[in-house]
């Protein structure tokens, strides 16, 4: 009967060091990818909040110029003209844009 001989595989040290940088560096990526997955979230949140706000105020913006546009009709500057007494007269009347 033979004697059966194992071989034990030793690891330098440089190898060892190899291997836990290796593993350091996977570690350390997959925290960034989580982090920045994260981060990237947050944003696209603040981003979605912002074009809503934007979209209120523009049709708060649409809303006034209708108001505008209805007080600077004729119908309300002849109303406005007979309670003061005044009398229209198209070439005294200055529109500013």
């Amino acid at each position: 009967m033979k004697k059966s001989t194992r071989k034990v595989v030793r690891l330098t040290k440089g190898e060892k060091l190899l291997y836990t940088l290796g593993v350091l560096c996977f570690i350390f990526t997959l925290v960034i990818r989580v982090f920045s997955s994260a981060s990237i979230g947050n944003l696209k949140m603040d981003i979605e909040k912002i074009s809503y706000k934007i979209e209120n105020q523009e049709k708060k913006n649409q809303s006034l110029v209708m108001q505008v546009n209805e007080l600077t009709s004729y119908e309300n500057l002849s109303g406005v003209l007979k309670e003061m007494g005044l009398a229209y007269n198209n070439e005294n009347i200055i529109v500013i844009k």
